[in-house]
Parts: structure tokens; C-alpha cells; sequence
């Protein structure tokens, strides 16, 4: 009969009946007996009543029994720690067992049990057992030490275990090698500034020949610390590049993982015209291969990898497209992966294989595939040139086939292919505008708002199509605000007679109607341009553009070789470094690949030009918008920089000068004579029309600031001189009415001064006695707040008398861990 029968039991008063069992003569009713309280314990019954009974049954030579018993020590030693103590005679005996499983056992439990009191025990048996003969118990006490290190780590190494662990790192046995390299890397990993595996030549060949003998997790366990070794050449790092190849060809993917990811990284070390290193690019190709042959779980986690392997070295599989290409019943994660590989991977040799296939997907029926697989035709087009006739004649068939959503991506991809060959596709703008009527989504509506902005003197009836646009304009999204825009400024400076009345239509909906303060400064910005200088308006707004980047969104150079350093791991799944996802992460080590020692290598595309030719620039990353917001706040934030102050007062016209005088100045004399007649423009073209002035308010003073000085001022943390004239300190209210402090009133605020904060208080005696010997002390609160000096109140306050207080303060006072509270309790 099966141990299910020990689940099924619901009996009450079974405690009782479970504790005379325990305390039985016969074996085997105790061994019946514990399997009973082992089955209670994994339901979630508690028995730790019977702790004494089950410690009782430790005395024994069954190994079954004495298995069970250690378990139960392990889950309720640390709720019971003092009855735990009464088993530590029996641990250090079973230290001593003829049997090597039984030591083992009784280390590897003694490991387990987080109890400091026990520890304490530990260190003699576990220095026994780290030199006992039986490399089963050596390889056992190897991971105990890791586990005693996360317990005590003082206690390790005054015991010394630590210089015990490297010395197993050169034992016989494969298995005490590889726990050896494990554990040290896992005591590494918590203590980063310590070097514990100093590796060197030595060290590295022994580990290089237990690999061939140990465990897959022993493998890769040894592979990950081979890694982190910087060989000291390419001769070294060739040698153990052929050491470590065999492991390609392992069953266990994390094995494969773990040998790509240190091939890769010698790799940078070798020269690109030794013949090894083709050779290299050649062995590893069918082993990431078999990878997506495994299930789709697995199948993602290697896309993912190889997503990596492929932006950095593309040659590798540049002759494997056709295993990307997707299966109908592939996952949609499986599917999208496929389809960013095919994209990188995608050269001239290739492309008319890959757009067959992409159209092909895009009659699919999955709408989130479909809509990456039009994408990535854009992609290619933009990729590699010589296809993109191909690709705009494949959009258009799709196009044709007036699916919503496929003609909108559609649209958006082609908006990106004139934004990479201006002047060569325009023809198939007729079939565009066919089609405005079904954009229903803010992207396509932006981009067909874009096109035809962009080639309005093209377009006979482009004030038409933007006026239909504009009838809606407050239930358009901020996207497709902003173009139209931008597009009726863009018409109007080339089409000025005709849309006149349109374009002071929109600046009106965006200044005036508008509450979005992007859209609003844009309005701004254009409406002053156009009522100052029409030409310096047409010189920026209709500026030829920089063409688009062929890859927007390949990995940030450094970023991918750090993350080339955790391939086989989260991080290379993420595409994120491990300091971004794991928690208290602020000693991680940041890795990065070795220093290249032969030619200059390209990653622009699988068609690498042969070793002799130049190399070709490596493509430009267009940084994503969470970069451009860091970017656009990261301005200069110390302290102002010396410099005469700016004019402290705006220029007064008929029209508001929202720059202050900023744009004026920049164009000297050329506007001069525009001053005295703001609201009248130069004939544009010989139409003669003119453009009304900007509407009319007051701007406001503007405080000179200091020159450079970027947002610090606005924020007071320059830590110049005195507060910002200007900014904001709360007025003082009664903190502590006098009625309630027998006649002293406290009134109060927090202000900033140079860079810190204080309390500035007014302490008012109401009493009828003079009041002295005053002191502050502040509770535990949820900002940390503390005096940073004594109270100071010089003289006795007289009765009706006033002082007025600041208290200088810092935030290194203790914190109360809940939702932060704002009101002041006095």
C-alpha cells in the first residue's frame, strides 16, 4: 500500500493517539507513527506538541526513519528552538556514523536548522566532515558552509572555512569541485567587494577537467565561475574556449546557456582572422538551433538569448533565418520573438524570403501578430534599401485588403519609410487618402496627419483633409493634437493665402481652448514665430529632417554586453540588468565583456564585410523615451555659474512677447523694423498676405537668475546664498494654543534654506511668570526629521513677551515605517 493512506486520516484526539505511538517499543509502529506526523505537518496541522516525542525517535539505525525525524527538525526547530538544543548530542554523534549517508544527512540538517544556538554546534562536525574521506560528505559540508555564512558570516570565517572551501576547489572528486564553486560563488554574491574565487591559470585547469565529469547543475555551476575569469591573452582564452566547446552538444539547455555565455565572452578576446574564431561562429549555430526545438517555454527563454547573440555578433546565424520563421501553432510570446529575430537577421541574401513570409503572417488572425507583422515589413524597408520598393508595393497590397486594423499599421510604417527615403514613394499617397476615413487610432491618425503635412503642396485638397481632422479636434488624443498642429503650420507656410483662417483657427483650439500645456507652448511658440518673422518660421518648421536610424531599437552598447555576461539567466530574459529587477541590489557588480584584442568588429548587419575591408560604423541608438525623459531632466543642477544676471524686465509690445524678448534678440536687426508694427508680416511668396499678432496679455516680471543655473534655482538646490526670491514658505500657524501648555503658545512652518530644511517657530508667553530653560524633541515620524542643533533661546521669556526661533533640522532621524503622515501632532 502506498503512504497516501497517511493524507486521508481526519481523526480527532489523534495528537494523543500519535504521541503514544511515538513512545512505542515496537520499530516499526514508530516509524508508522512519524510518516503519520510528517503527512499532518505537509497539510499544515500543527504538530509541534510532539517535538519532544519525535526527537526521542533520533536514536536509531533506520536511515528511512532518521530522514523523517530530521525533516520535522528542520520545520519546527526554529519555533522551538530551546527543544531543538536536545537533538544537538545526537547531530554531532551522527557525525561520527560509520555511514557516510548518515553523516552527510546529519550536516546537511544541522545546515538547515537557522537556529544561532545550534550553530554554535555546528562548526566542529562540519570541520570533519568538510576533510572526511567520503567525497559524498565533503560535497554536502561544501554547501553547508554557504548556508552557515547566510546564518553567521563573522562565525565562517574565524573558523576558517572559508580557506578550507578553496582548498576544495582543487579535490579529486568532480562533484566537491563543482558544490565547492558554488558555494563560494553564492558567499561571492552577497559580499561583492570580497575575492573569494581568485582564479588563475591553475585553479582554472582543474576546473576544466572536473567539468567533463561532474552533474549538468555541476556543469553549469563550474561554467558560470569560468565566466567571470579575465584570461590573461587570447592564447589562454582560445584554450579554454576549446575546453569548454564540447559542452554545446549537452542535453540540459541551461548546460548550452552556460558554455554560449562563456564563448561569447572570450570570444572578444580572440582575432577575427585567426581560423579558430570562425570555426567558433560555425559550432555555435546548431546547438541555439536545437534550442527552439524543445517546448515553447523553453523555446522563449533561448529567443531570448539569442535576441541578445544576434545584436551582438549577427554572423552567427545569419545563414539559419528559416528556423525563425513561425509555426501556426506557435504561442503568440513564441511567435512575436521569432519575428524581432527575422527582423535583425534580415540582409539582402535574405529579404525576398523574409517579406514572402511577413506577408503571408499578415493575413493571419491573431490581431497583435498581425500588427507586428506589417510593422516589421516598415522594418525591413528601412533596413535593407534595396527593398524597400518591394516593401511599399507589399504594404499596398495590404492595404488593399481594407482590414481596419492592417491598413492603419499600414500607415504608420509607410510614415516611417518617407521619413527614411523622402521624395521616392510619394505616389502611393493618392491610396493613403483613400483610406482616412477608417484611422480610428490615434497612431495612424497621427502619421496620415503627418503625411500630408509633410507633402501638402503635393496634395490638391490638403486644407480639406486637415479641416476634417480639425472638426473633432478637442476628442482627438494629445498625439494627434500635436501633428495636426504642426501639419496646418506646415500647410499654411506653403499654402499661405488659402489657409489663413485654418491656421488661426488651430492656434486658437491649442492656445486659448486647449489646458495641455504641450500642446499649448507648441501653439505659442508657433504663433510668435509666425507673427515675428515668417521666414525664420518657414527655415525651422520646414527644416530638412535627419533620416531615420536603420535599428530604433537595438540594446544600448554597454547594456548589451553587461547583459551578454548573464545570458542563461533572468536578466538575459528581461533584457534588463539584475540591479533593475533585484531587490537590495545595490552591491551587484556590474560585469562587463573583456577589452577586444584583434581587429575592430561590426555589428551593423550579417553581411559583414570581409575581414580586410573597413569596417562598418556601428549603427546609431536612438535612445527610448524613458532615456529622452532622463535626459530632459537631467539638466545642470549645481551651482549657478558666475555671470552677469539676464534683463530683469520683459519688452512691452502690442502682442505678448511670450520669450521675453528672447527671440527678438537672437534675430538682431532683422526684426527691428517689425517692433513698431507687431501684427504685420513681410509678403510671403508674393501672396502678401499678413498673420495677426499673438492675443494679447501682460507678461509678468521675470526674475533674473543667475546664468546656468538650469532648474536648480527653481527647486533651491543649488545651495547658493539665501532662499529663491519667490518661493514658497508656508505662513505660520498655532501649533500649541496656549490653554493647552499652561501659557506657552507655539505658532510655526518649514521652510528651505540653502539647500536645508528648518523649523521656524515663535515661541509667546501668556503665563503670568517668566518662563526658561527651554527644549525640543522630536517623536519617531514618517520623514526621518530630526533637530539638527539644540533649541536656542537665549534669555528667560518675560510674560507677553515674543521669540522668534529657527531650527535648523535633518532627515537622518528615525522613520515610521507606515503611509506617510502630514499633520503635526504638538
Amino acid at each position: 500500500m502506498t503512504d497516501s493512506k497517511y493524507f486521508t486520516t481526519t481523526k480527532k484526539g489523534e495528537i494523543f493517539e500519535l504521541k503514544a505511538e511515538l513512545n512505542s517499543d515496537k520499530k516499526e509502529k514508530k516509524k508508522e507513527a512519524v510518516k503519520k506526523v510528517i503527512a499532518s505537518m505537509t497539510v499544515g496541522k500543527d504538530v509541534s506538541a510532539l517535538f519532544p516525542d519525535v526527537v526521542n525517535c533520533m536514536q536509531t539505525d533506520n536511515l528511512e526513519l532518521k530522514k523523517l525525524v530530521y525533516l520535522y527538525l528542520m520545520n519546527y526547530a526554529k519555533s522551538q528552538p530551546d527543544m531543538a538544543i536536545m537533538a544537538v548530542n545526537t547531530f554531532v554523534k551522527d557525525c561520527e556514523d560509520p555511514n557516510p549517508l548518515i553523516r552527510a544527512l546529519a550536516v546537511r540538517t544541522m545546515g538547515c536548522i537557522r537556529v544561532d544556538k545550534i550553530t554554535e554546534y555546528l562548526c566542529e562536525p562540519l570541520r570533519k566532515c568538510l576533510k572526511d574521506e567520503d567525497p559524498y560528505v565533503r560535497k554536502t559540508a561544501a554547501v553547508c558552509v554557504a548556508k552557515l555564512h547566510d546564518i553567521n558570516a563573522q562565525l565562517v570565517e574565524d573558523q576558517g572555512f572559508l580557506d578550507t572551501l578553496k582548498d576544495l576547489i582543487s579535490d579529486s572528486n568532480p562533484m566537491v569541485v563543482a558544490n565547492a564553486v558554488a558555494a563560494l560563488s553564492e558567499i561571492a554574491e552577497s559580499h561583492p567587494s570580497s575575492n573569494l574565487l581568485d582564479l588563475n591559470p591553475q585553479s582554472i585547469n582543474k576546473l576544466l577537467t572536473a567539468l567533463n565529469e561532474c552533474t549538468e547543475w555541476g556543469q553549469i555551476f563550474i561554467l558560470d565561475c569560468l565566466a567571470n575569469y579575465m584570461p590573461k591573452d587570447d592564447r589562454e582564452a582560445q584554450s579554454i574556449c576549446e575546453r569548454v566547446t564540447p559542452r554545446l552538444s549537452h542535453a540540459n539547455s541551461a548546460v548550452v546557456l552556460s558554455a554560449v555565455k562563456v564563448l561569447m565572452k572570450f570570444m572578444e578576446m580572440l582575432s577575427k582572422d585567426l581560423d579558430y574564431y570562425g570555426t567558433l561562429l560555425k559550432k555555435l549555430a546548431p546547438p541555439l538551433v536545437t534550442l527552439l526545438s524543445a517546448e515553447p517555454e523553453l523555446q522563449y527563454v533561448a529567443l531570448r538569448n539569442i535576441n541578445l547573440i544576434v545584436q551582438k555578433r549577427p554572423e552567427i546565424l545569419k545563414h539559419e533565418m528559416k528556423v525563425f520563421f513561425v509555426k501556426y501553432n506557435d504561442p503568440i510570446y513564441v511567435k512575436l520573438e521569432k519575428l524581432d529575430i527575422m527582423i535583425r537577421l534580415a540582409s539582402q541574401a535574405n529579404i525576398a524570403q523574409v517579406l514572402a513570409e511577413l506577408k503571408e503572417y499578415a493575413t493571419e488572425v491573431d490581431v497583435d501578430f498581425v500588427r507586428k507583422a506589417v510593422r516589421a515589413i516598415g522594418r525591413c524597408a528601412i533596413k535593407v534599401e534595396q527593398s524597400a520598393e518591394r516593401c511599399v508595393s507589399t504594404l499596398l497590397d495590404l492595404i488593399q485588403t481594407k482590414v481596419n486594423y492592417v491598413v492603419q499599421e499600414a500607415i504608420v510604417v509607410i510614415k516611417d519609410i518617407f521619413r527614411k527615403y523622402p521624395n521616392k514613394y510619394e505616389s502611393v499617397i493618392a491610396t493613403l487618402c483613400e483610406n482616412l476615413d477608417s484611422l480610428d487610432e490615434p497612431e495612424a491618425r497621427a502619421a496620415m496627419i503627418w503625411i500630408v503635412g509633410e507633402y501638402a503642396e503635393r496634395i490638391d485638397n490638403a486644407d480639406e483633409l486637415l479641416e476634417s481632422f480639425l472638426e473633432g479636434f478637442h476628442d482627438e488624443s494629445t498625439q494627434v493634437q500635436l501633428q495636426l498642429l504642426t501639419a496646418i503650420v506646415k500647410l499654411f507656410l506653403k499654402k499661405p493665402t488659402e489657409t489663413q483662417e485654418l491656421v488661426q483657427q488651430v492656434l486658437s483650439l491649442a492656445t486659448q481652448d486647449s489646458d495641455n500645456p504641450d500642446l499649448r507652448d507648441r501653439g505659442y511658440i508657433y504663433w510668435r514665430l509666425l507673427s515675428t518673422d515668417p521666414v525664420a518660421a518657414k527655415e525651422v518648421v520646414l527644416a530638412e529632417k535627419p533620416l531615420i536610424s536603420e535599428e530604433t531599437d537595438l540594446i544600448e552598447p554597454t547594456l548589451l554586453d553587461e547583459l551578454i555576461c548573464y545570458i542563461g539567466t533572468l536578466a538575459s530574459v528581461y533584457h534588463k540588468p539584475p540591479s533593475a529587477f533585484v531587490e537590495g541590489s545595490r552591491g551587484v557588480v556590474h560585469k562587463s565583456l573583456p577589452p577586444r584584442t584583434g581587429s575592430v568588429e561590426s555589428v551593423e548587419s550579417p553581411d559583414t564585410a570581409p575581414s580586410g575591408g573597413p569596417a562598418a560604423d556601428q549603427p546609431s541608438v536612438i535612445p527610448t523615451q524613458g532615456d529622452l525623459l532622463g535626459d530632459l531632466l537631467n539638466l545642470d543642477l549645481g551651482p549657478p555659474v558666475s555671470g552677469p544676471p539676464i534683463a530683469t524686465s520683459s519688452v512691452q509690445m502690442g502682442a505678448v512677447d511670450l520669450l521675453g524678448g528672447g527671440l527678438d534678440t537672437l534675430m538682431g536687426d532683422e526684426s527691428e523694423g517689425l517692433r513698431s508694427d507687431v501684427g504685420g508680416s513681410p509678403a510671403m511668396g508674393g501672396s502678401g498676405s499678413s498673420f495677426p499678432a499673438a492675443p494679447s496679455t501682460t507678461a509678468p516680471t521675470t526674475v533674473g537668475a543667475p546664468l546656468g543655473s538650469g532648474l536648480g534655482d527653481l527647486f533651491d538646490l543649488t545651495g547658493g546664498v539665501g532662499t529663491l526670491s519667490g518661493s514658497y514658505v508656508a505662513p505660520k500657524t498655532v501649533w500649541l494654543p496656549a490653554m493647552k501648555a499652561k501659557g506657552l503658545e507655539i505658532s510655526g512652518t518649514f521652510s528651505r534654506q540653502v539647500g536645508s530644511i528648518s523649523m521656524d517657530l515663535v515661541l509667546t508667553n501668556k503665563a503670568l511668570q517668566v518662563m526658561s530653560d527651554f527644549a525640543i524633541q522630536f517623536n519617531r515620524n514618517s520623514f526621518g526629521l530630526a533637530p539638527a542643533a539644540p533649541l536656542q533661546v537665549h534669555a528667560p521669556l518675560a510674560p507677553n513677551q515674543s521669540v522668534e526661533i529657527s531650527l535648523p533640522l535633518n532627515t537622518v532621524g528615525s522613520v515610521m515605517k507606515m503611509d506617510p503622515l502630514n499633520n503635526l501632532q504638538v
